[in-house]
């Protein structure tokens, strides 16, 4: 399958394992040498209109990727967001403060 970055951009990407949906690729990184797309980019989200900065960029490896569909990139992330010492609220991690 052969896909242009525009149709790669009206992808929403899912990560399998959780369910969460990551958002819509915004960008591509492409290793110059080998010729080969090497990892797909989701921007963060700006908080606030912008005031308060934004998110962090959700950068997928390309060996995450398990399907690519007419309208969804599933992946399986290898790594997953560090969980010792924080709990899962909303979709976002909070710190707990250790005793």
């Amino acid at each position: 399958m052969i896909s242009s970055l525009e149709e790669l951009r009206r992808k929403e990407v899912i990560d399998i394992t959780s369910g969460e949906r990551l958002g819509y690729i915004d960008d591509v990184r492409i290793d110059l040498e080998n010729s080969a797309v090497t990892e797909l980019v989701i921007y963060g989200r700006a908080r606030m209109l912008g005031i308060f900065g934004k998110e962090d960029d959700v950068v997928i490896p390309c060996g995450d990727i398990r399907v690519v569909g007419s309208d969804v990139v599933l992946i399986k992330r290898s790594v997953t967001p560090e969980l010792s010492g924080a709990t899962k609220n909303d979709g976002r991690y909070l710190k707990i403060p250790s005793e």
